[in-house]
């Protein structure tokens, strides 16, 4: 029987219920103590050779300046997630809820300028909302440039000096994201954006693309996400690469069905690298629509959840490597991946290595894409989800080891107490659990609710850093139980509409070719998602796609629930793990243990480090009563070789954008964006006494 072009599993639709010396990049500043790009410089590798603050005087940081960003904007922000640039005495950021562009004294935290574009309905209907991530930087010696991505996926061209539009780029300064993309799409209501910065590599600048949650998409049909190269001084477009291939492009067979034609995201949301010796961008792809069901897209679906590696000039792609083969999992790319030069067998190998929500750390050679050690495809156990494609096998790494725990089983449960254990023993009973490649499930009545993973665990969009002295990079990871299951919409709902279900998470039921089959069932699902029936003595926690399970408000899962790694690339061996931040006060003040004596588990949440000359500095992701009695979190320091904690300061709020360092009138800086709460953006910077 001939397949319809949208086959009828359509109608099953995703509920979430949880849980050496580097060479400095051309095109930026070369003066050492500076921070050119969001990683540091083109290698995002989040390191710095000061050594100014250190082991010894880290806890005697002071508050050296502050800049708070509520006036940026109709209303303040309280997800501030910039990390800014520092480049000759002048700190560069995006700020306020309008997205607008500061310049400070690096020194003082003086106001400079502001520039801010008013978008109107085009930006209130943007995906991606607020500050962003920050922006980025250029010069060829003379001209001195700041690009950043407005709100409604506009690019803009700043002079540095003044904050003035530069009128000779695009159409006054600015190129409309939408248009030249190979594709219709909606100039005030398109569903696309970007938090990332630009990539400004030699003369080009490198734009990705984001969107609204993949998780509960309203159609298999969505904006794709191709990422395309501007010219620096004209904001002409110089290429295209089309992350979904069309047809007569390499990739394109792996999307079977046509299914390239109508399916869309696949975009860049993350942060990109370059090396401009070898003339290549580094693009780290995230999933085709949507998170958890792929039967509408039958095949393994390059270049989602793919390295792909392009040509700085013409976008042409060199290589590529997908670490998941059909995606279905929501293990999109998160973050930059980090160049790497790695001492092997007398000489030095460019590498790359590129942290993961999968908690592997996949290195491969830059150059060629071949891994540095060999990764393995295995068999992955098959789902039973009607009309999905499943991939018969999916890569492992067998160097370096995971940094996180992957699977979830009975030994991974909650143990502080054998009547917590027991409770989540019988919790479970309602799941399935496996290993890293668990498959969604059909949420039913008489079967599991959803497949418990540790998705929600791993490494997020702050990723990692890099120390090119020793060749060690440093990862931040979660290790969190969470859950999703797929429930199909009532009968006679069309593909194209979707229903307001999971009331609890907030998550969006999404309706797809209606049919009677499974009807029934159907609402049974959605009402067990939105949390009618959780297990006794259990509850559910968390917003779509990024809560946890729990018992009796515990962690479902053993502790360390905040971790930072460090990996020996020389060798492919982890070398420390230690819990990152204070055990929380649910855990501490918790009835049920009382008496017990819990070692520190660190805290979730998405973490930024920065490694310098003698540290591995990295913030609370969240706030907690601190051990002088006040609320707040902490900017702490670690020995970069053992990972032993050498000192901690404290910040009214927890860090939003990953921290920065540079050096400015012969005294280091550490700036960090906090937010959160009750607590509106800000920019914190510190440094020792005089």
């Amino acid at each position: 029987m001939k397949r319809s072009t949208f086959p009828s599993a359509a109608r099953w639709l995703t509920l979430v219920l949880v849980v050496s010396t580097l060479a400095v990049p051309h095109g930026q500043s070369t003066t050492p103590g500076e921070w050119t790009a969001w990683g540091g410089d083109l290698t995002s590798a989040r390191y710095s050779a000061l050594d100014q603050i250190n082991a010894r005087n880290f806890d005697k940081l002071e508050v050296a300046w502050r800049f708070k960003t509520d006036n940026l904007g109709a209303r303040p922000e309280f997800a501030y997630e910039g990390t800014p640039l520092m480049v000759k005495g002048i700190l560069y950021a995006t700020a306020g809820s309008r997205r607008a562009v500061v310049a400070l004294d690096a020194a003082t935290g003086e106001l400079l300028w502001v520039h801010s574009e008013r978008e109107g309905a085009r930006a209130a209907a943007a995906p991606r909302q607020l500050s962003g991530r920050g922006l980025s930087y250029w010069t060829d010696g003379t001209l001195e440039r700041i690009l950043y991505v407005t709100v409604g996926y506009r690019l803009v061209a700043l002079d540095a000096k003044t904050g003035n539009r530069v009128s000779t780029f695009g159409e006054d300064g600015l190129v409309d994201l939408k248009l030249e993309n190979d594709q219709v799409i909606d100039p005030n209501g398109g569903d696309i954006g970007l938090h990332a910065t630009p990539l400004v590599t030699k003369d080009v600048v490198i734009v990705g693309a984001a969107f609204g949650t993949g998780a509960n998409p309203k159609s298999p049909r969505a904006v794709k996400g191709f990422i395309r190269g501007y010219d620096i001084r004209t904001g002409k477009r110089l290429w295209i690469f089309h992350t979904i291939p069309q047809v007569g492009e390499f990739g394109n067979d792996s999307w079977k069905e046509r299914s390239y034609e109508y399916t869309g995201n696949t975009g860049v949301w993350a942060q990109m690298s370059a090396d401009e010796q070898l003339g290549l961008a580094y693009l780290p792809v995230e999933s085709p629509t949507g998170d958890y069901f792929g039967g509408n897209r039958p095949g393994s679906n390059l270049f989602g959840e793919s390295l792909v590696a392009v040509d700085l000039k013409t976008g042409a792609r060199k290589w590529h490597y997908q670490f998941v083969h059909h995606p279905i999992w929501d293990m999109d790319l998160p973050c930059a991946p980090i160049l790497v030069d790695i001492p092997m067998n007398g000489r030095i190998v460019k590498a790359i290595a590129q942290p993961s929500k999968q908690s592997y750390l996949y290195v491969l050679n830059r150059e060629t894409g071949e891994p540095i050690w060999p990764i393995e495809e295995k068999p992955v156990e098959r789902g039973n989800v009607p009309g999905e494609w499943y991939a018969p096998t999916q890569p492992f790494p067998t160097k370096p080891p995971a940094y996180e725990r992957q699977n979830v089983s009975f030994d991974e449960l909650i143990d502080f107490t054998p009547e917590l254990r027991a409770e989540a023993v019988e919790l479970v009973k309602k799941y399935t659990m496996g290993g890293l490649f668990n498959p969604p499930v059909v949420s039913k009545a008489e079967g599991p609710i959803a497949a418990l993973t540790r998705s929600t665990s791993g490494t997020n969009w702050k990723g990692g850093s890099y120390d090119p002295e020793n060749h060690v990079v440093y990862v931040s990871s979660t290790g969190n139980i969470g859950a999703y299951g797929l429930v199909p919409p009532p009968a006679g709902f069309s593909e194209m509409e979707y229903i307001a279900g999971n009331a609890l998470t907030g998550a969006r039921l999404t309706a797809g070719a209606g049919s009677a089959a499974g009807g029934g069932n159907a609402n049974l699902a959605a009402q067990r998602g939105a949390g009618s029936a959780p297990a006794a003595g259990a509850g559910e926690a968390g917003g779509g796609g990024g809560g946890r399970l729990s018992v009796r408000g515990l962690p479902l899962g053993k502790p360390p629930y905040g971790s930072l790694t460090a990996i020996d690339l020389k060798k492919g061996e982890i070398l420390w793990k230690t819990p990152h931040g204070d055990t929380p006060e649910v855990i501490k003040n918790h009835p049920d243990l009382r008496g017990l004596n819990i070692p520190n588990t660190g805290r979730p949440g998405t973490v930024g480090t920065l490694v310098t000359k003698t540290l591995l500095i990295a913030a609370d992701a969240s706030v907690g009563v601190q051990a002088d009695g006040r609320r707040g979190a902490m900017l702490r320091a670690y020995d970069k070789a053992t990972g032993a904690r050498v000192g901690a300061v404290y910040m009214p709020a927890a860090e939003g954008g990953a921290p920065m360092t540079y050096m400015v009138n012969s005294e280091q800086y550490i700036v960090i964006a906090i937010s959160g709460g009750a607590y509106s953006g800000e920019l914190m910077a510190f440094k020792l006494p005089r």
